[in-house]
């Protein structure tokens, strides 16, 4: 591994640990608003009333940084997978507030997260590919992500509970996925200035992105309980943001022959181990 995709992989660690304390702080935040008249707007009017979900936010946008200083020096396919490391903060963390240990099942699933990522990064080797593409390119991209959001959104609107959660937290890692795929070429465009960024389509539509994305996450926080959230969001924004740097971005695997079977393995072990893991630390950090 060079030292820029070292340093990458640290920072992705890094922006992991942030994101796990920001879902901790503001899924007990908006848990405490009861749904009722106002939808969306009754929210995040409670919400900005909160120093807690603002401290929640603070760790969040610290975890963005984080993650786009990765996206500056290593590929999607390398900083993406690392970023399901979330639940391997949550769970402590969620262990700690309600005052228990961590089981043998947890320990488990955590070493094969740790291993199968691992032996991922070794195996397939990801490399990186552009950091920007025409907004042409992206068409066929923006139309499967718009007609996934919009039957989630639909589905959500006539749910409740934990259903409403899973659909809404759903399209929370589409639009985080988008925005780190987007992330790499508006961090490319900082050394053109800052009228070049300002004036970049792609920089727009990452504001989009992340602003939509913050707020169907706070609704799903609000609409169930975190087991029900985090592992549908832990494991959709890596899934798309990896699948977005392969058919837009053209990154790649360097994995051949049989190892291609064993990076298949190694990523259902990964979705395995981090739906797990992330449905143990959501039920240890539930707000009492």
């Amino acid at each position: 591994m060079t030292a820029a995709a070292a340093a990458a992989a640290g920072l992705a660690v890094l922006a992991a640990a942030l994101f796990a304390l920001a879902s901790a702080v503001q899924q007990r935040t908006a848990a405490a608003v009861a749904e009722g008249p106002g939808g969306s707007l009754r929210l995040v009017a409670a919400l900005a009333r909160s120093p807690r979900w603002w401290a929640g936010t603070l760790a969040d946008t610290g975890g963005y940084v984080a993650q786009a200083a990765a996206l500056g020096l290593g590929s999607l396919l390398l900083v993406q997978p690392l970023l399901v490391t979330t639940v391997l903060f949550a769970l402590p963390l969620g262990a700690r507030w309600a005052g228990r240990r961590l089981g043998r099942a947890d320990w488990g699933w955590a070493a094969v997260l740790v291993v199968a990522l691992a032996a991922f990064v070794v195996t397939g080797e990801p490399t990186a590919g552009a950091d920007a593409a025409a907004w042409r390119d992206w068409l066929p991209a923006w139309a499967v992500l718009g007609a996934a959001a919009g039957a989630c959104l639909l589905g959500a609107a006539l749910r409740r509970g934990t259903p409403r959660a899973v659909l809404l937290a759903l399209v929370t890692g589409l639009a985080y996925g988008l925005a780190a795929a987007l992330t790499k070429g508006v961090v490319d465009l900082l050394g053109d200035g800052v009228a070049a960024v300002l004036t970049s389509w792609s920089t727009w539509l990452l504001a989009a992105a992340l602003l939509g994305g913050t707020l169907v996450q706070q609704a799903a926080f609000q609409a169930g309980p975190l087991g029900a959230s985090l592992p549908a969001a832990t494991v959709g924004e890596p899934v798309v943001g990896a699948a977005l740097g392969i058919t837009v971005l053209g990154e790649r695997l360097r994995a051949g022959g049989a190892e291609w079977a064993l990076v298949a393995v190694l990523v259902a072990a990964m979705v395995a181990a981090t739906v797990a893991l992330a449905r143990s630390a959501a039920a240890a950090g539930a707000a009492p």
